[in-house]
């Protein structure tokens, strides 16, 4: 099955100082999803934003909000995320041993359900929750941090992935190192979800913001042929 390609901005790397705008200037500037880099600074090295900010930026984008927990342990905190304004909620294999009992959580709070895999994690986790998943996020990066580079070996792990999820209607996302040059190669192993941050926050406003999430759509369709 073929998904559309989706632009998905990182407001990990957008100014903290005006969040709502951000996310409001780049919703006009095309992104399709929000990304929304939630980090415990304990199963990542790092602290971002809980439930409040997230309920807080809700009236600024009508734009689907793709939550990506990185803590750990993540159940006791997914009601929150969903009350917030989550639209999708994705937890790591990593960050608990019952993850089809955190899919089934989410699945029950009306949510769409998402599974990351840090870089060294195996698909083989995937094997037995494949049908309670709507999304499916390789990290192409060592989470925690923006600004990293693209790691090369992860183009075959999407791959992968791809093969695994078969005719399903699953989402495959890629997150970490996305830019104009890595996005192709992405998209041609199979993904049709980028996660990108540093590469589209760069600019300032709405026009900037379009030319790199235009720019990085181009190149993403290319990836297709």
């Amino acid at each position: 099955m073929t998904l559309p390609i989706r632009i998905a901005p990182s407001i990990l790397a957008a100014d903290f100082a005006r969040l709502g705008q951000e996310v409001r200037d780049v919703t006009e500037a095309g992104a399709d999803w929000i990304h929304l880099d939630v980090m415990d600074g304990h199963f990542v090295p790092n602290i971002s934003f809980g439930p409040d900010v997230i309920k807080s930026l809700r009236s600024y984008s009508k734009a689907l909000f793709d939550c990506h927990l990185m803590i750990a342990p993540a159940d006791p905190y997914l009601e929150a995320f969903a009350k917030a304004g989550c639209d999708s909620i994705t937890v790591h294999a990593e960050a608990g041993v019952h993850l089809h009992r955190s899919l089934q959580t989410i699945r029950s709070l009306g949510k769409r359900t998402g599974v990351t895999l840090n870089p060294s994690t195996p698909l083989s986790v995937l094997e037995n929750v494949l049908d309670d998943v709507d999304l499916i996020l390789i990290m192409s990066v060592n989470p925690g941090f923006g600004g990293q580079k693209f790691i090369p070996a992860m183009a075959d792990k999407i791959r992968a992935a791809k093969a695994m999820i078969s005719d399903r209607p699953i989402e495959l996302e890629v997150d970490g190192g996305v830019t104009t040059e890595t996005a192709p190669a992405i998209i041609a192993a199979g993904a049709n979800v980028l996660v990108a941050g540093s590469a589209i926050f760069k600019g300032a406003g709405v026009d900037d913001y379009r030319k790199t999430i235009d720019a990085l759509r181009q190149k993403a369709e290319g990836g297709r042929g």
